[in-house]
């Protein structure tokens, strides 16, 4: 009886299973009659056997097809997702109204100039909206009627304003990125659950966009500071950056404007690294950042670039003569060189060194600005030699950035005429951003930096510029009072002779100190000053655990402390640091040679060495009477100094040993324990020092590491369009080596080492190829003798164990 219980038992449990199959099969199948898939088919119209189920159909995807028009979609009474992206739709389908049960709508990546009115106001359980990549220019007013719409993305069309959007109490997403708007509603902020928002590439006065870059947060404390019943006050700033090659007439064009007349500089005052100031004409408050023409400095760039800018590219007319023709247009060289009228295309004041170098880092950097080409040493040429480089250098760059446009467009055309372009959809809107923002270059401007009359010529030249709205619509923004007042206070601080000379103040402190805002709260406080951080008026990097509690109130004295390691003349001043600062930091005569080779040879710097350097700057400044300050800039055994904590999060530098072969604070190792390695970030060694990639000079240790390149290698190419931004190997140098504990550098390439692998990656800027990285891999050799030893050991074992074999079966 209990063998039959058992047996029936069986019976009855397959069944069931059975059962349940069905079930789950019976269930895929109306799950699977639910979701609609005919995405990616080139279809041109709506499949007629969908419609033979139109009341099963929930979602329906539509994505990358070739659709203009899509009819009969109403027929759809329950559909409830619809993804219509990647297609070509000019006019928005109106029979979309009629779902209304839908509750996810996507039609980016269309062509749809317009949304009719009287859609949306029976879309009532609509949740997520895209309509990104378009070209509206106004939406539609009854968007606002969609109550439950928590996710809405119109970014890159042409909209001026949100006003619609105000009644959507319950959006919790909002993206905007890339539009022409100005002015964002209140409404939008204050009582409402937005927790996201993007508005990146807006033309935005209130609030200005250094203040949407916070979040919302930034923009609620912007509002409810306007809404407090201060008054709002109207800012009028733009900054200018002077750029350009070395010993072109940067610095004598910024201290002149400031000065208001010609002033000249001598060549042992050229700037190092960045200078500062500040000039206001009618009512114009003019940041002039001079940045130093050595390629040494270029790796600091990206810490201070800023978009939205006035960029003032110097070309020194008298250093270069038109000498023939290329492919690439005319081509300079120095006078002293022109020989028989031969193009010097290699030389460094070529026109590619002295302006296409610039204005493609203008251009991969801040692509919203404004160029002013300004020539200068025109009094060194004569009136039809300015005639022929005026109209040459202009031809060039005219060439430049229609080459510039066409790669993007081809860039664009490629990845649409892709299969499947959805995954390369972040690359396109990018791509699609970056031909709309098409740089703006004015005319070239010589000058005769050595009269008077002609710097005023450029300062009103200037002037004019700035004050056109279509060249620079934020210039004029809407602040509350309490921003200005916060600014004026710090200002008015620093002034003050208790107040430390070189601005570096806790956080706190400085709020103490600002006795005028006691009634302002703590956030908004913070939130001003990340918006004066932004617009370059004060130094305050929350983000950057080391010094987060500090706010830098004279940006040109982190300058200056940048300076102090990174400069075109370091080995020098390494060789020059006087016996009483080696003392300092217990330092002997002798390690000015060493500290100086290494940096030759290795591009490394030790800590002794970067606290000496730093006690000069500081001495020099006289600003070393404090021992705690000194070594919170320059470090100590216990801790590492504030420079390399700035230095190494914009990967400038990275962290290195050169003496301790051991970690004393690993983690011990333990079998039946999980151990991971100690991080090279954090981990923090007073005997090691830093690697500073811009100073490495050669590849011969690298290449005699590697050898020959073999055809069994690993390869890959990543490819850089127009070209590799100046910087990026060197940030992939210090972000690479960070992951490996054996590694060799070279100036253009890198080896990495892990067990028996070697990882090698270079850099081809050949400018008359393609730019890529490229990567190889392979094994080591002792690992390829080892595998061939066993291999050839394993064979004779086996040879072995037949002969036995066979001798086995003869006995």
């Amino acid at each position: 009886m209990i063998q039959t219980r058992n047996r029936e038992g069986g019976r009855e449990g397959g069944r069931k299973r059975k059962r349940r199959g069905k079930e789950i099969a019976l269930s895929d199948s109306a799950q699977q009659r639910k979701k609609e898939d005919f995405s990616k088919r080139k279809l041109v119209g709506i499949p007629q056997e969908l419609f033979s189920r139109a009341s099963q159909v929930e979602s329906l995807d539509l994505q990358v097809n070739q659709l203009k028009h899509v009819s009969l979609i109403s027929k759809l009474t329950n559909l409830k997702e619809l993804f219509l992206s990647w297609n070509e739709l000019s006019e928005f389908p109106r029979e979309v109204g009629e779902l209304s049960s839908l509750e996810v709508l996507y039609l980016n990546q269309n062509r749809m100039g317009n949304v009719p009115t009287g859609v949306f106001s029976r879309l009532q359980n609509l949740r997520r909206l895209n309509l990104s990549t378009n070209q509206l220019s106004e939406l539609p007013t009854d968007l606002g009627k969609c109550r439950k719409l928590a996710y809405l993305n119109i970014s890159s069309n042409r909209l001026s304003n949100l006003q619609v959007l105000v009644g959507l109490q319950g959006l919790r997403e909002l993206c905007v990125d890339h539009n022409r708007l100005v002015e964002l509603p209140a409404e939008l902020f204050l009582g409402t659950v937005l927790t996201t928002f993007k508005a990146v590439g807006n033309p935005l006065r209130k609030p200005p966009e250094e203040v949407c870059v916070g979040g919302v947060k930034d923009i609620q404390s912007y509002f409810s500071q306007l809404g407090a019943g201060l008054r709002e006050e109207r800012a009028r700033r733009v900054k200018a950056m002077f750029l350009g090659s070395s010993m072109a007439g940067k610095s004598t064009l910024c201290r002149s404007l400031k000065e208001g007349q010609a002033v000249g500089v001598a060549v042992e005052d050229r700037t190092v690294g960045i200078d500062i100031s500040e000039v206001e004409r009618d009512g114009v408050q003019l940041l002039f950042w001079d940045f130093a023409g050595h390629e040494e400095y270029y790796l600091t760039h990206h810490v201070f670039i800023t978009p939205q800018a006035l960029v003032i590219l110097t070309i020194n007319l008298a250093r270069c003569v038109r000498v023939g023709w290329h492919s690439g247009g005319s081509t300079w060289a120095r006078d002293s060189e022109v020989v028989g009228l031969i193009p010097s295309i290699a030389d460094p004041t070529s026109f590619k060194d002295m302006v296409s170098f610039w204005m493609n880092n203008v251009m991969m950097r801040v692509p919203d600005s404004v160029v002013l080409p300004v020539g200068t040493h025109a009094d060194q040429c004569t009136e039809s030699e300015i005639q022929e480089k005026e109209k040459d250098i202009g031809k060039n760059i005219r060439e430049m950035l229609e080459e510039r446009q066409s790669k993007l467009q081809s860039r664009i055309s490629n990845i649409k005429d892709k299969d499947d372009p959805t995954p390369f959809s972040e690359q396109l809107h990018r791509l699609y951003h970056l031909a709309d923002l098409n740089i703006k270059v004015l005319d070239l401007l010589p000058l005769d930096c050595t009269k008077s009359e002609e710097i005023m010529k450029l300062q009103e030249h200037i002037l004019k510029h700035v004050q056109n709205k279509e060249l620079f619509p934020n210039v004029e923004s809407t602040l509350p009072r309490s921003y200005q007042v916060v600014e004026s206070s710090i200002r008015n601080l620093m002034k003050n002779k208790d107040f430390p000379k070189h601005g570096i103040v806790g956080i706190d402190d400085l709020r103490k100190r600002c006795s005028d805002l006691e009634e302002l709260a703590r956030e908004d406080w913070q939130c001003i000053l990340r918006y004066l951080h932004r617009i370059g008026i004060v130094m305050w990097y929350e983000e950057i655990e080391g010094v987060r509690d500090k706010v830098f109130t004279k940006p040109s004295f982190l300058i200056t402390l940048f300076k102090t390691v990174v400069r075109h003349d370091l080995v020098k001043c390494l060789e020059d640091l006087p016996q009483n600062i080696l003392q300092k930091v217990n330092g002997l005569g002798r390690y000015r040679k060493m500290w100086a080779n290494e940096l030759k040879g290795k591009s490394t710097l030790r800590n002794t060495a970067i606290a000496a350097l730093v006690r000069r700057s500081l001495m020099q400044l006289d600003l070393a009477r404090e021992d705690s300050f000194v070594k919170e800039i320059a470090g100590s055994r216990q801790r590492e100094g504030e420079l390399v904590c700035l230095l190494r999060h914009f990967d400038i530098c990275l962290p290195i040993k050169l003496s301790s072969p051991l970690n004393p604070q690993a983690q011990e190792f333990d079998p039946r324990m999980r151990w991971s390695p100690s991080s090279a970030q954090t981990l923090y060694d007073p005997d090691g020092g830093y690697l500073f990639p811009g100073y490495l000079k050669d590849t011969v240790t690298v290449m005699k590491m590697w050898g020959v390149d073999r055809d069994d290698d690993l390869r890959v190419n990543v490819y850089f369009l127009p070209e590799i931004p100046y910087g990026v190997f060197h940030r992939l140098i210090i972000r690479a080596c960070l992951l490996y504990s054996k590694y060799w550098l070279g100036k253009d390439c890198f080896l990495l080492g892990y067990d028996t692998t070697l990882v090698l990656l270079r850099q081809n800027s050949d400018k008359n190829q393609d730019e890529y990285i490229q990567i190889r891999c392979r094994e080591r050799e002792s690992k390829r003798e080892t595998k061939r030893e066993e291999r050839e050991n394993k064979h004779v074992c086996v040879r072995e164990r037949e002969r036995d074999k066979e001798r086995r079966e003869r006995e």
